[in-house]
């Protein structure tokens, strides 16, 4: 607001629940949220087989979940003292920046994961020659230049604000109304953000997971009871992420983004505490590479039961989950680049 915060922005910057839930969920996902990724990233690169396209996938889900936790400090401190941004103009764009970027990463990345058992499970021989490590180092380099571009104006701006009511200075809490030059323009920044960082990639989710579930139960026989379990395991994984981690605090900002544009409400104080749900799911992320990889599962156990990774790779290579290879031996038509999990 260009005359300064209304009252229900004031109120929600002094609101305690916000000083005290958010630090606290924060503090909670890094200690939880850094090694876990520390570790899934360490097996994923250096003990793992040759790189398909689901642990491309997988590796960059865990770089993106260490560079948000890596900015949580900064809003945990941010938050603890009342909100008030002590670290400077710069800093502010780049954690700001690096916090819904990488939030919205996890989201494309786990829709990529989605599309990629969609592909293996109900076209496993026409979809082969797009399953490859280039198609998968393609989409990822994609969905980084969206999320770039649609964050861009984030970049350009100032983000900081300094609320002399409360003689403290904000970071992305209060913007100004001239960042852009119309309403219009605000609201096709915001609307763009939620559909195509949100709506597009939740639907798209949902429909190739029920697909592959479906198709997973109406040819059982050829795929192991192991490889079914796990399938819907990872579904489950996958959905309650969506739901519970992205859904809520993606429409909460539809919601006051309308409220805000066009009926001058407010529900920012909602969205903030949403946003704890949101980096929850930096704690989940580890499950999906548990259940979408057999290799990785083998190796998790063994490391946690003998000190070591020992892995049979012939019974990971026959036991993968979604692998084209095994949906297709009779056909032997698909090479060991085509498995999802090929040891």
């Amino acid at each position: 607001n260009i005359t300064g915060p209304d009252n229900a922005t004031l109120q929600m910057l002094q609101d305690p629940a916000i000083s005290v839930a958010l630090p606290v969920v924060y503090s909670v996902v890094a200690l939880v949220s850094i090694p876990g990724n520390l570790f899934s990233l360490w097996v994923l690169c250096f003990h793992m087989g040759p790189k398909s396209p689901s642990v491309i996938f997988m590796i960059n889900l865990s770089v993106t979940d260490l560079m948000l936790a890596s900015v949580l400090p900064f809003q945990i401190y941010y938050h603890a003292i009342g909100n008030h941004w002590v670290f400077g103009v710069l800093m502010c764009n780049a954690v700001t920046v690096a916090f819904y970027a990488n939030m919205y990463s996890s989201i494309l990345t786990m829709t990529c994961i989605g599309v990629e058992r969609f592909l293996g499970v109900v076209y496993p021989l026409s979809a082969a020659r797009w399953r490859r490590r280039r198609y998968a180092l393609a989409a990822c380099t994609c969905a980084w230049l969206l999320l770039l571009g649609a964050l861009s104006p984030l970049v350009r701006t100032d983000l900081t604000y300094t609320v002399d009511a409360l003689r403290i200075t904000t970071c992305f809490d209060v913007l100004k109304k001239d960042m852009l030059p119309s309403v219009a323009m605000w609201a096709v920044f915001l609307f763009t953000i939620f559909v195509l960082l949100f709506l597009i990639p939740f639907v798209v989710t949902v429909a190739c997971y029920t697909a592959t579930i479906l198709k997973l139960l109406r040819s059982p026989e050829g795929h192991s009871r192991e490889q079914r379990r796990r399938s819907v395991y990872l579904a489950a994984v996958v959905l309650l992420a969506f739901v519970t981690c992205f859904a809520p605090n993606n429409f909460v900002l539809l919601v006051h983004i309308v409220s805000r544009l066009f009926f001058g409400g407010s529900y920012y104080h909602v969205y903030k505490l949403t946003l704890c749900l949101s980096c929850l799911n930096n704690c989940l992320d580890p499950f999906v590479y548990y259940f979408a990889s057999r290799e990785f599962q083998l190796r998790l156990r063994g490391y946690l039961r003998c000190g070591r990774l020992p892995l049979d790779s012939q019974d990971a290579g026959r036991d993968s989950l979604f692998s084209a290879r095994t949906l297709s031996a009779r056909s032997g038509s698909c090479t060991v680049e085509d498995g999802l999990d090929a040891a």
